[in-house]
């Protein structure tokens, strides 16, 4: 497959030094002080998702609308990235994407999610007691809201198209930095302390938002080992089992998009479609089934609402601000794949794939999974919640294959489908970070493993400190997704005014052929 010459494919020192010196500071300071560390997160945590937490639902539904409205209006036929033709076909293109973003929450909030709303209704159904079969569509709806439209839109949407325009059709580095490209053009591009802080902020949180999953999978996999195998749930084992994955991980990234992101991500993409059909054999098909169609039409009905509730403050910084600032967070370094993996691709195609058949796909999952243990809770109260209560979130998806027929079979399946999930987001977060920091599409191995295992290593150290440290990280990127959201903003003006120059672009002349181009290609 032929690729352009990369242009810019330097190592940027001062973003490398900023953002690897600031996690391992963050990993110091945990040694040496874990509870100043705690508290200092902890209230930072506080101040963001309180003085933030309404903007982040904002900006999530503004970039969602607008993503709509690019992609059906006449430039949704606008073809990015200088390609006639896709680079890499429409499963394997999804499958990276979804695989990419799932991560952890693939399995582990799939499972635990929707029953902790079940147990314990979200503030907007206030009224219905939880524990109830009134209780399944409200939970359901909840975790759509966290996982739906407005979450995979600001992902690869408005942020993508921006990045492919400014990379690929004006020689821009392939940088966070160049979001801001179609507003300062080549100054941007240039060293600069503006563009400096851009790049390493989206570095710090999307390496804080990856570091949190592997770490959670260690724990989470060590459980499910000690439950089906019986092999000893310690640090030990959660170490090796983090080693064997950032080692597979740094392979992955090593090989590039085109090989090993691809393959794990095609493979887990078939395995995931297998469990889901298993699941839908042998437990509740019809409980299944009956309660998503009413869950998501409750999710649609109250679309607005639900993603701008501000009743509780409380209950918004431990669900939907956290994953929306997860998600925002992610928000720079996503874009920079997306636009790697997306060249010859429409815009309404990249739209329809991201934000729409992603979410409505990652709902469904988040149905099979979550709704299974619900209806087990129901019928038998306490067999799922008693793990979820006294194990935490890593016990769900164990206590709910263990329910059905095979279970330890499923068991085992799930924790593999979980491992190649958090495989996935590592290899691929290792090549966009590495790509942010040399500004190519194809930086060099040395640099994809570095950050690989630096991930792997971090999440290792912090689990000596304790698990509250990882679940400090994880919190830390509500703070760090506040800079970032700042920058996601300019999208609003910078994706329509890119919209404009490339229609002009591939559609110019006069203005009788530029309708018939429009018309003939609907």
């Amino acid at each position: 497959m032929n690729h352009p010459k990369e242009k810019n494919n330097s190592i940027d020192w001062s973003v490398f030094i900023i953002s690897g010196g600031t996690l391992l500071l963050f990993v110091i300071a945990g040694i040496l002080n874990q509870d100043l560390v705690t508290r200092l997160v902890n209230q930072l945590f506080t101040l963001s998702a309180t003085y933030f937490g309404g903007v982040y639902q904002i900006i999530m539904l503004v970039t969602f609308i607008m993503a709509l409205v690019l992609a059906f209006s006449k430039y949704g036929k606008i073809r990015l990235g200088k390609m006639d033709r896709p680079e890499i076909g429409n499963f394997r293109w999804i499958s990276v994407i979804m695989c990419t973003l799932l991560a952890g929450g693939g399995v582990f909030w799939a499972a635990a999610e929707p029953l902790s709303h079940f147990m314990e209704v979200p503030p907007y159904f206030e009224g219905i007691s939880g524990g109830t079969s009134e209780a399944v569509v409200p939970a359901l709806a909840s975790s759509f809201v966290d996982w739906g439209f407005l979450a995979w839109a600001v992902l690869g949407t408005l942020g993508t198209i921006v990045l492919m325009y400014a990379h690929y059709h004006r020689n821009a580095p392939l940088k966070p930095r160049s979001l801001l490209y179609p507003l300062l053009g080549d100054r941007i591009s240039q060293k600069s302390v503006l563009g400096t802080l851009i790049d390493s902020f989206s570095i710090i949180a999307v390496a804080a938002g990856t570091i949190g999953p592997i770490g959670f999978l260690g724990l989470q996999a060590a459980y499910a080992f000690n439950q089906l195998l019986g092999l000893p749930n310690t640090f030990l084992v959660q170490a090796i089992i983090i080693t064997v994955v950032v080692i597979i991980a740094a392979i992955s990234a090593l090989t590039g998009v085109y090989k090993g992101i691809q393959i794990l991500s095609t493979y887990n993409v078939i395995l995931s479609v297998f469990l889901v059909t298993a699941i839908l054999i042998v437990g509740p098909a019809l409980f299944i089934f009956d309660n998503y169609i009413e869950s998501f039409g409750v999710y649609i009905q109250n679309f607005f609402t639900m993603s701008t509730f501000r009743s509780d403050d409380v209950w918004l910084s431990a669900w939907t601000v956290f994953f929306f600032a997860w998600f925002l967070g992610y928000a720079p370094m996503m874009g920079i794949l997306v636009a790697r993996i997306s060249r010859g691709r429409t815009i309404r195609e990249l739209v329809i794939a991201v934000a729409i058949i992603s979410p409505v796909v990652t709902t469904f999952w988040f149905t099979v999974i979550g709704g299974t243990g619900i209806f087990q809770e129901i019928a038998n109260p306490g067999v799922i919640s008693s793990a979820l209560d006294s194990n935490g979130p890593p016990a769900a998806m164990i206590a709910t294959t263990e329910q059905l027929p095979l279970g330890f079979i499923l068991g085992l399946l799930f924790m593999i489908a979980t491992v190649v999930f958090v495989l996935t987001t590592t290899d691929s977060m290792a090549l966009a970070i590495s790509m942010a920091i040399t500004g190519g599409g194809n930086p060099s191995g040395i640099m994809r493993v570095f950050w690989a295992l630096l991930m792997g290593a971090v999440a290792i150290l912090l689990l000596t400190i304790g698990e509250d440290s990882i679940s400090s990280l994880q919190s830390f990127i509500v703070v760090t997704a506040v800079p970032v959201a700042l920058l996601m903003v300019t999208t609003f003006w910078t994706a329509p005014k890119v919209c404009r120059d490339l229609a002009n672009e591939q559609f110019k002349s006069t203005p009788e052929h530029t309708n018939k181009t429009l018309s003939d290609s609907e």
